[in-house]
């Protein structure tokens, strides 16, 4: 089906009832809503008959006592209608709000599953609005939209029993204009459902240009863009605000239109009952002027819910729109397939790349054919010019990604062999923009793991040279880094990295540019812990600053995605090929800058 044949469908039963499945774990919530639903309509009716019998039994006989007893019974029922209500309403929410949360659970779990590929191709913006607002608005399907449409057409139906009971030709003075008004409701359930579809669209764009430019702040003030992204989101807010408008102007001539016809309907009541007894017909006799009053009433709660589920509707859409929303990202296969059984406590951390072949977009490979061997303890360096394929070599052995073709292993065994947590067990990395939650160092540094203790964390700091730093910060380990780490400086950071991987105790460690924006001293501070927790551990080291690598094993040069050469520091420099090029381009750039 089309997506706009979708937009334009009244209702989606289908995703009603996906909506609804979620409400299993509450059954008996669920039906004690029901339940109080249906009381509610009863309840709302009873008030109209026992007005009627006040008037003709009560008033019109003069009988005190029948007055006073029809009285407390009308008290009794506004009570327990009441209680019903304040029941319903709770319960309707507290379910709402299971039901979300349950939901919200599932779509995390799913959303931290996804591989790198569907966050490389889509807006945290838009996925964060999914997550909390579109959430939301499910939540409202339960607590301001099913069950109060429920209700309102029960006690539709009940008055409208009742109302032909008590006076046939009455009742069907007031039916007449029913067709009027259920047409115009159709009218204003469609044009809604496609409002609303546009209203979240524009709520995902601006949730996910603000989030973005907040991110990028920096960078907008730095280019003085402030202007230029002020315009841009004076342009999004407009849309925004016309999709909105969309809605109000649909609610203005609905509710409108609606409360006319309801005038209109209890005109027609009064003015026929009127000239009946005018004329003294005998169908509405004098001792039974109640039915005139009751009438009255019933008009008013036949056409009240009427209105009333056409706004509820809308929330029903709304909450229905956030819920294809919600469940498109939830049917989304954008997992690396998770196959493997093998879970070793412990690898030695031999590393091997067999002809492997890889693109980020399928026509487009990024390395072609790459083979090289890690053997255990051993440290191995990478180098190359922007975009030659080392980060790629790296997320390929984290299966950030999944190979086109070729093998890798990790001491002899394909990495699709083992569970996915249990690869990633044995790998440490440290990355060149490092990523801190805004909380404590210490949380920053064990990431809630249970078995690594702060006194853990202080020797391992103590070992690889960075307690006195942390030590020196205000609350020292636990001092609060705030939003990726802004109280830090980069250097600070990536020295925080570094304990982050060092704790963890890997057999495989991989340092990814982590010394190309440090200053000098804290390049030999990174220096040092190097030295530290690479030892006795196969390490892989992407440099920029190819001073930094002198003391690996092996070096392996990259460009455009192949291996061109390997060896040494020393072996390559005699070789005078590319790595030699670039480690004199590096000297000389360094030279000029000194």
């Amino acid at each position: 089906m089309s997506k706009e044949k979708e937009q334009g469908k009244t209702f989606d039963y289908q995703l009603l009832k996906r909506v609804i499945h979620y409400t299993k774990p509450y059954r008996l919530v669920f039906y004690g809503v029901a339940l109080a639903a249906v009381l509610l309509s009863a309840f709302a009716v009873l008030t109209p008959v026992l007005v009627q019998e006040v008037v003709d039994s009560g008033i019109t006989s003069k009988d005190p006592d029948r007055l006073l007893t029809l009285v407390i019974w009308m008290t009794v029922v506004l009570v327990a209608e009441v209680v019903c209500q304040l029941l319903f309403t709770y319960y309707a929410n507290w379910l709402g709000e299971s039901v979300i949360r349950d939901i919200r659970i599932k779509l995390f779990r799913q959303m931290i599953g996804f591989k790198m590929t569907y966050y490389d191709n889509s807006s945290i913006g838009v996925l964060v609005t999914r997550a909390v607002s579109d959430m939301q608005k499910i939540g409202e399907i339960f607590s301001q939209g099913f069950f109060v449409i429920i209700a309102d057409v029960l006690k539709m139906v009940v008055v409208a029993v009742v109302m032909l009971v008590m006076d046939w030709e009455l009742a069907l003075i007031v039916f007449i204009l029913m067709p009027v008004i259920l047409l115009l409701t159709r009218w204003f359930q469609r044009s809604m459902k496609v409002a609303f579809t546009e209203v979240r669209t524009q709520v995902a764009l601006l949730n996910g240009f603000v989030q973005e430019r907040l991110a990028g702040m920096k960078i907008v003030q730095l280019f003085t863009r402030e202007e230029m992204e002020k315009q841009q989101f004076e342009a999004i807010n407009e849309k925004h605000k016309a999709g909105w408008l969309k809605t109000i102007w649909y609610n203005s001539i609905f509710f409108a239109l609606a409360e006319m016809i309801s005038s209109v309907a209890l005109a027609l009541v009064i003015g026929y009952a009127g000239f009946k007894i005018i004329g003294r017909d005998l169908s509405i006799p004098e001792s039974q002027f109640g039915v005139i009053f009751a009438f009255v009433l019933l008009t008013g709660l036949l056409f009240r819910p009427l209105r009333h589920i056409a706004d509820k509707f809308n929330t029903l859409q709304m909450g229905m729109v956030a819920a294809r929303r919600v469940f498109e990202v939830l049917d989304t296969d954008s997992h690396i397939p998770n196959t493997g059984t093998l879970y070793k406590e412990s690898v030695r951390g031999e590393i091997s790349f067999e002809n492997v072949h890889f693109g980020y977009i399928p026509e487009e490979e990024v390395l072609h054919g790459v083979s090289f061997d890690v053997k255990a303890g051993e440290t191995l360096a990478i180098v190359g010019a922007t975009g030659a394929g080392k980060s790629t070599i790296i997320n390929l052995l984290n299966r950030f990604y999944d190979i086109s073709s070729g093998n890798i292993r990790i001491d002899g065994t394909d990495v699709r062999e083992f569970e996915l947590s249990a690869l990633r067990k044995h790998i440490a990395i440290v990355l060149q923009d490092v990523f801190l939650f805004a909380d404590t160092i210490e949380q920053n540094i064990s990431l809630g793991h249970p078995d690594i203790k702060l006194s853990d964390i202080e020797d391992a700091a103590k070992q690889i040279g960075v307690h006195e730093f942390i030590s020196s910060l205000p609350g020292a380990y636990g001092y609060n880094v705030k939003e990726r780490g802004s109280m830090l400086s980069g250097g600070q950071r990536q020295l925080i990295a570094f304990l982050r991987a060092y704790v963890s105790k890997p057999s495989i460690l991989i340092l990814d540019e982590a010394t190309s924006s440090v200053d000098t001293y804290t390049e030999q501070l990174i220096q040092k812990a190097t030295d530290k927790i690479t030892e006795g551990r196969s390490s892989i080291i992407i440099a920029h600053r190819l001073a930094t690598i002198k003391k690996a094993d092996r070096i392996l040069v990259m460009d455009a995605g192949q291996i061109v050469e390997t060896g040494t520091h020393k072996e390559l420099l005699e070789k005078g090929g590319y790595y030699r090029d670039l480690y004199e381009a590096q000297f000389l750039d360094e030279e000029v800058l000194g």
